[in-house]
């Protein structure tokens, strides 16, 4: 699952201003795109703890985690962004793209997304009725950062050990969902930045 993100799904500055906000700077691994806008609460051993502001997503949902679902949901966003909307516009791709996972309980199914982070509220419409607006309400999300190539057991493993981590530092958060985000193209090998995600209620 991750693999993909980090690689074929980012085709997709470092200083950006906001207008209720101070200029920001984006971190290193944002690679002089836009990302969301957060502050560093706290670092704890293994993991940092942030406060994102609201921000704005474009998301279509997928079948699975398999390399093929993660692929075409990651398409349908790309041709969006490069024209197929109600305006024929073209939008900057951001980073990261962010996999977002439902875990299936004793009740239903696995849940999966895609989304790519948007930085104007009043993007066009969408062509395909696959995909949706989406708007992340401000909050507090634990992160844990790992390098390398991931894979879908790094990923796991790291959600994992987040999990832990955050149960040992007496944490609440939400059990049964995790995002797994990309910020590196397939080219780049080196000093590449990946990250999960688990949010608080």
């Amino acid at each position: 699952m991750v693999r993909t993100i980090l690689s074929a799904l980012c085709l997709l500055v470092g200083l950006i201003c906001f207008p209720s906000t101070e200029c920001w700077e984006a971190p290193w691994f944002c690679h002089g795109r836009e990302c969301p806008v957060y502050t560093v609460v706290q670092q704890h051993e293994g993991f940092e703890e942030r406060r994102y502001e609201e921000s704005h997503w474009i998301t279509t949902n997928v079948a699975g985690t398999s390399e093929s679902d993660l692929k075409d949901g990651f398409w349908k966003l790309y041709y969006f962004s490069q024209g197929q909307n109600s305006e024929n516009k073209e939008i900057d791709m951001t980073r990261p793209v962010v996999v977002s996972v439902k875990e299936a309980d004793g009740m239903g199914e696995q849940q999966v997304s895609i989304s790519v982070f948007q930085t104007d509220a009043n993007i066009p419409d969408p062509n395909d009725n696959t995909i949706r607006k989406t708007v992340i309400p401000g909050g507090t999300v634990y992160i844990r950062s790992f390098s390398g190539m991931a894979s879908d057991k790094d990923a796991l493993e790291n959600v994992q050990q987040l999990r832990n981590d955050l149960r040992a530092a007496g944490k609440v958060f939400v059990e049964n969902k995790f995002d797994a985000a990309g910020y590196d193209a397939p080219w780049d090998l080196i000093n590449r930045h990946n990250e999960v995600w688990v949010r608080a209620p």
